[in-house]
C-alpha cells in the first residue's frame, strides 16, 4: 500500500442514505459481498462506531492471540491487513472481503464499523464472539471530526460547529452514535462490551476481562508487556499500529492517533454547545441503560 498517494488524486465522496443510515459509497460499492460474507464459528468481531478504540482493541487481540505464535507479523503487516476492515472498498486496494477470505490466522480478527442490525448474519448463525467498544459521545465526536479532517474518504466535516450539529442529527458516515452503541447495548448478554474509559483508566485490568471473555489463559508477565505495547504512544509511534501507511489519509492535517483521552471534548465545546448537546443527549437516551462516563 504505501507508494500510492491516493489523497491527493481522490474527491471526497457525497453523503449517502444507504439502508436506513448515512454512508458512503466506499463501504458500500461491495455491499452483496459484505451481506454474504462467510463467517466461521472461531472468528472474533471487533465492532465499534468510528473512532472508539477499533485499532486499540484491535492491537490488543492480534498479540492476545499472534503475539508469541507469529511474532514477525507485529512489524512487517500493519494492523489493517491483520485485521481487515470489513466493508472496505477503496480503487486500488484489496476490499476488506478479500483480505479477510485471504486471512490464515486462526481465529480471524475482523473489524466493522456497521450497527448491529446490518452485521453480516453468518456471525450470528456461526455464534462467532463479537467485541464491542464504547466511547463516550463528546469525546467520540471531537476525534471523528479531525479524522473527518485527515481522511479523505469521508466527507468533509467544513468546521467544527457543523460538524457537531450533523452528529447531533445522526447524519454521519455508519449512522448515528446513539443508534449504534444502544443497538449493540441490546445484545450485551451475548457480546462483550467495552468502554474506551475503561480502557484509560486501567487498561490491565479491560485487558485480563477480555481474556476472561474469549476463555484465554494468559500469563500475568504476557499480559503486563501486552499492556505496555499497546500504550496510546508506543501505538502512536509504531507505523504498523499507527495508519501511516495507508494512502488516504493526510497526516499534515491531524495524525490517525491523536490524543487517546478523555475529557479532551472540554478543549473543543463551547458552553453553549454543550448545553445543547446535553439537553439532545437526555432526550436521545432517557429509556437507556447505558451510562458512559466524560471524564475519569
Amino acid at each position: 500500500m504505501e507508494g500510492i498517494d491516493l489523497a491527493s488524486t481522490m474527491t471526497r465522496p457525497d453523503l449517502i442514505e444507504f439502508e436506513g443510515i448515512s454512508m458512503v459509497h466506499y463501504f458500500t460499492d461491495n455491499w452483496e459481498k459484505v451481506q454474504t460474507f462467510q463467517a466461521r464459528p472461531d472468528d472474533i468481531l471487533i465492532s465499534t462506531y468510528p473512532k472508539a478504540g477499533t485499532t486499540w482493541v484491535s492491537y490488543i487481540l492480534d498479540l492476545l492471540y499472534f503475539g508469541n505464535k507469529e511474532p514477525e507479523l507485529q512489524t512487517s503487516q500493519p494492523i489493517y491487513m491483520r485485521v481487515p476492515f470489513l466493508e472496505m472498498t477503496i480503487p486500488q486496494l484489496p476490499t476488506g472481503v478479500e483480505l479477510a477470505d485471504r486471512l490464515s490466522t486462526s481465529p480471524r480478527l475482523i473489524k466493522t464499523h456497521l450497527p448491529v442490525q446490518l452485521i453480516p448474519k453468518s456471525f450470528w448463525e456461526q455464534n462467532c464472539r463479537v467485541v464491542y467498544v464504547a466511547r463516550n459521545a463528546k469525546d467520540n465526536a471531537v476525534s471523528y471530526f479531525h479524522f473527518e479532517r485527515m481522511n479523505f474518504i469521508q466527507p468533509d466535516p467544513v468546521d467544527w460547529n457543523n460538524f457537531l450539529q450533523m452528529f447531533m442529527d445522526g447524519k454521519k458516515v455508519f449512522g448515528p452514535w446513539y443508534d449504534h452503541v444502544c443497538g449493540y447495548w441490546e445484545k450485551k448478554q451475548t457480546i462483550h462490551y467495552m468502554f474506551f474509559e475503561d480502557m484509560v483508566e486501567d487498561t490491565g485490568r479491560e485487558v485480563a476481562r477480555l481474556c476472561s471473555f474469549l476463555g484465554l489463559s494468559i500469563p500475568t508477565e504476557v499480559r503486563e508487556k501486552i499492556t505496555k505495547d499497546v500504550h496510546f504512544d508506543n501505538m502512536k509511534q509504531n507505523t504498523m499500529t499507527n495508519y501511516s501507511t495507508i494512502p488516504i489519509m493526510d497526516f499534515k492535517i491531524s495524525p490517525f492517533m491523536r490524543k487517546g483521552k478523555v475529557g479532551d471534548w472540554k478543549n473543543h465545546f463551547t458552553a453553549t454547545q454543550n448545553d445543547q448537546f446535553d439537553e439532545h443527549y437526555k432526550q436521545k437516551m432517557k429509556n437507556i441503560t447505558l451510562q458512559l462516563r466524560t471524564e475519569i
